[in-house]
């Protein structure tokens, strides 16, 4: 069902109910959409005219052609009585043009239908609660036809007459003010409306908050923001969304304690289900300082193939194994990631990795296809680590040649440099080693 055959159909059952079209007495309403208008007794009785069993009749007849679907015996009812006007009273009048007004309402004819009710609410000496709730639907008519101008100028002419505001009136006029981006007009119609309900013992209602929480992020006030989400939270603990949007909440407001407690609560409970969502709480781990978390959440979420295999997760996968002091299940993840990267730069990580593990060959073979693979973001870094690791594998020759290498690198000259003189000590003194022992040997 479309949203706006939903909206018809509330409206249709507002306006066209056996007691609202053709009843006798007078204290006919539009249903649940109608609340304020019907809520309490009005102020005062109105002297009404009674409507007539032969004009009753004419419109239950009318009505029973419509409801078999027979538009045009219907039509042809409510013209015949329209052609004697003048013969009816105020009251029977209102009647005949509030039916007309739901047929053209029923035609999806807006305008129209809001035509055939302002001649209702024209029509002197009808009973006050008919035309609060006339009123009433024609608002919610200008609404739905997203005339909110209108909208709001009949909401407040419902809001005099009646001379009060109840919840609902207050968050329908807040929902008009919303659209109309007055925010801060609607952000105090709802406050009315959510006080008004709370003063009942009763809860305020979720789509009210979430308006409320809306209205305060417009407004740019995160703390009030937040404060919306820990009710929603608090007051609709199943509905997963607000966990998150907790969270976020708390991220923003520098509250990260918070933000990773919500978060977690709400993984915990099934309720992360959007791969940012998945992504950030992998984030908060790792920044709080649980990378092996980090780590284990974001492995299983792209085994369940919730996260691609890209270069930005895999990085980051990778980065938490090593955080997590847990190296060699960085190893298959940074080599995933290098099969599909343009450049070197997972190579060149996989090297670090190699050097942790003091695992100097493949080290150096990491190291070659960095260089080889090029549009390194760290070229200098490379070299020194190719270094060590030749040096740790004796290999001083090759190990200076890469510490040379580094040394162009403005980034790492000093280290580079400090490297290149010790390694050139330690083959200095390798190469008198050996000349003494040659000359024992001889």
């Amino acid at each position: 069902m479309s949203k706006f055959t939903f909206i018809k159909l509330v409206i249709a059952v507002v306006l066209f109910n056996p007691g609202f079209i053709i009843g006798l007495q007078s204290t006919d309403t539009f249903g649940n959409l109608a609340y304020a208008a019907e809520k309490k007794t009005p102020k005062k009785t109105r002297r009404t005219p009674a409507m007539r069993e032969k004009i009753y009749n004419q419109i239950a007849r009318a009505q029973k052609f419509l409801d078999e679907g027979n538009k045009a015996e219907s039509v042809e009812v409510i013209d015949r009585l329209k052609r004697r006007m003048k013969q009816l009273n105020s009251y029977e009048k209102a009647k005949v043009w509030q039916f007309e007004g739901f047929m053209h309402f029923n035609d999806n004819d807006l305008m129209a239908a809001v035509k055939s009710f302002e001649k209702v609410i024209a029509e002197e000496n009808i009973p006050e609660a008919f035309e609060l709730s006339t009123l009433y639907g024609i608002a919610q008519i200008y609404m739905q036809a997203q005339d909110f101008g209108n909208a709001l100028l009949y909401i407040d002419r419902w809001a005099d007459l009646k001379g009060e505001m109840t919840d609902k009136s207050h968050a329908f006029k807040a929902r008009i003010l919303y659209a109309q981006k007055d925010w801060q007009g609607s952000l105090k119609s709802i406050d009315n409306a959510i006080a008004y309900r709370e003063a009942e013992k009763k809860v305020a209602k979720e789509n009210w908050l979430s308006l409320k929480r809306a209205l305060h992020f417009e407004l740019k006030q995160p703390k009030k923001v937040t404060e919306v989400s820990e009710k929603l939270v608090r007051l609709f603990p199943q509905k997963g969304k607000y966990w998150v949007e907790l969270a976020n909440m708390y991220g923003e407001t520098n509250q990260v304690r918070k933000q990773l407690a919500v978060m977690e609560a709400a993984y915990q409970q099934g309720f992360i289900e959007k791969k940012s969502d998945f992504k950030a709480l992998a984030q908060l781990y790792y920044f709080n300082g649980a990378p092996f978390k980090a780590a284990t959440i974001l492995t299983e979420q792209l085994a369940a193939g919730t996260l691609e295999e890209d270069i930005q997760t895999l990085r980051f996968l990778a980065q938490a194994w090593s955080s997590a002091k847990d190296h060699a299940k960085a190893i298959p993840v940074l080599k995933s990631a290098s099969k599909i990267a343009e450049d070197g730069n997972m190579d060149a990580r996989l090297v670090e990795v190699y050097i942790n593990l003091e695992d100097w060959d493949n080290a150096i073979k990491a190291g070659q296809d960095a260089i080889k693979k090029g549009e390194l973001k760290n070229p200098g870094n490379v070299h020194v680590w190719m270094g060590k690791a030749r040096y740790n594998l004796k290999q001083y020759a090759s190990a200076i040649k890469s510490f040379q290498m580094a040394k162009k690198e403005q980034s790492v000259k000093k280290t580079a440099d400090q490297w290149l003189r010790f390694v050139e000590k330690e083959k200095r003194n390798e190469e008198r080693l050996k000349l003494a022992q040659s000359s024992v040997g001889a």
